[in-house]
């Protein structure tokens, strides 16, 4: 065996034009080729190898997510940091092409978001500090408005003493958002820490956009590869950035009509009420659904009347309709559509993962993953025939 393959090497380096060629080295490739071929060994697997390989990628996928979540206080900020940042990418190419340099540029636009995030946070204080102070009395009014209804249900076994004392008396209830209050005291450091990792991640992140852009190309081998990452890398920050101007426009709008009606409706704190519609509409089907209940609770407890205590709800939810299917689609087209159910799915995810902030993050984190997709199979899409 080790004479033939000896033979064989000869023969190929006379094929490929190593040696010159003569009537021994004809004999020699004829003879090579006379020779039968060496056995192929192939490693068959059974069903238990293939289990058992599947098993260790399930345990590296088990501990990947236990270090998501254990390291959620340092990726919660940078995950943020990093879809802020994409979604800027856009504004911080046309400051680049205007001559700003990127520190620069950086600084501006790390600045606007810290400058937008205060002027929200200050309008916020006195809506927030009037409800803190009506918690008592608004607490008492609930329970007076809703027990009539909560009466006609008899297997809950709730009556107006039931209110009196034990768990779910007043005291016990303000005794509660005591410790809820506490509980949001105490968490406002790693709260106040979060922040600072956010916008330290997006001032380097946006100062090193050119630099991380060209090490990612450059990691690929090839040509048509580092053409790929490029593709992709702006894809990504075109779909993020389009799709987030236009669904801010579009949710302020939303928020400006809940506003109104909040107002005509007699309900307390009618900016509030327009900050929390505009920020719900960006947590699909959850947000709607947690939004359109609260109206409905709140309008139930301003009026007498079910009906009309219904009505500030329906009012909002049939815009919000009427925004979701019929504006938005208009204006970002087909080529921004997700499966519903995989959105979904993501937002309980992602919600359980990282909380609020993940139930956020889970659509653009979504969009990334659907262009990212779309992009590398492009060569897999139908191409149009042209007219012969």
């Amino acid at each position: 065996m080790g004479i033939a393959n000896g033979i064989r090497k000869q023969a190929r380096k006379i094929a490929i034009g190593e040696r010159h060629t003569s009537a021994w080295a004809k004999s020699l490739r004829e003879t090579a080729e006379e020779l039968p071929s060496p056995p192929v060994h192939r490693l068959e697997k059974d069903g238990l190898d293939i289990s058992m390989a599947w098993a260790i990628i399930g345990i590296f996928a088990i501990l990947g997510l236990a270090a998501v979540y254990m390291m959620s206080l340092i990726l919660i900020p940078i995950t943020l940091a990093v879809v802020v940042g994409m979604i800027l990418g856009l504004a911080a190419e046309n400051l680049g092409k205007m001559g700003v340099p990127r520190l620069a540029n950086a600084f501006l636009l790390s600045s606007a978001v810290a400058l937008v995030i205060a002027l929200l946070a200050n309008s916020l204080v006195g809506p927030l500090t009037m409800l803190a102070n009506e918690a008592p009395a608004f607490v008492e009014r609930t329970i007076s408005r809703i027990m009539p209804y909560l009466e006609r249900i008899e297997w809950l076994h709730i009556t107006p003493a039931t209110f009196e004392s034990g768990p779910m008396s007043i005291g016990a209830l303000l005794e509660n958002t005591g410790n809820v209050l506490h509980l949001v005291t105490t968490s406002l450091t790693p709260a106040l820490v979060q922040g600072l990792i956010f916008f330290a991640a997006l001032l380097l992140f946006l100062a090193s956009r050119v630099n991380l852009r060209k090490t990612i190309i450059m990691t690929f081998r090839t040509r048509p590869q580092r053409l790929a990452a490029i593709r992709v890398i702006n894809a990504v920050e075109q779909v993020l950035g389009f799709y987030f101007a236009t669904a801010s426009l579009i949710y302020v709008g939303l928020g400006v009509v809940m506003t109104i009606i909040a107002y005509a409706s007699g309900l307390s704190a009618p900016v509030l009420w327009g900050f929390f519609a505009f920020l719900s509409s960006f947590i699909p089907y959850l947000g709607i659904t947690l939004m359109t209940l609260s109206v409905a609770i709140a309008g139930i407890i301003t009026y007498d009347g079910f009906i009309v205590g219904l009505m500030p709800a329906a009012a909002f939810f049939t815009v919000h309709l009427v925004m979701e299917n019929l504006i938005f689609p208009a204006v970002m087209g087909r080529r921004l559509e997700i499966n519903p159910f995989i959105v979904f799915l993501a937002i309980l995810f992602w919600t359980w993962m990282w909380g609020a902030v993940g139930a956020m993050l889970a659509l653009p984190l979504s969009l990334i993953v659907m262009t990212v997709i779309e992009e590398l199979l492009i060569e897999e899409r139908p191409q149009p025939q042209l007219p012969k």
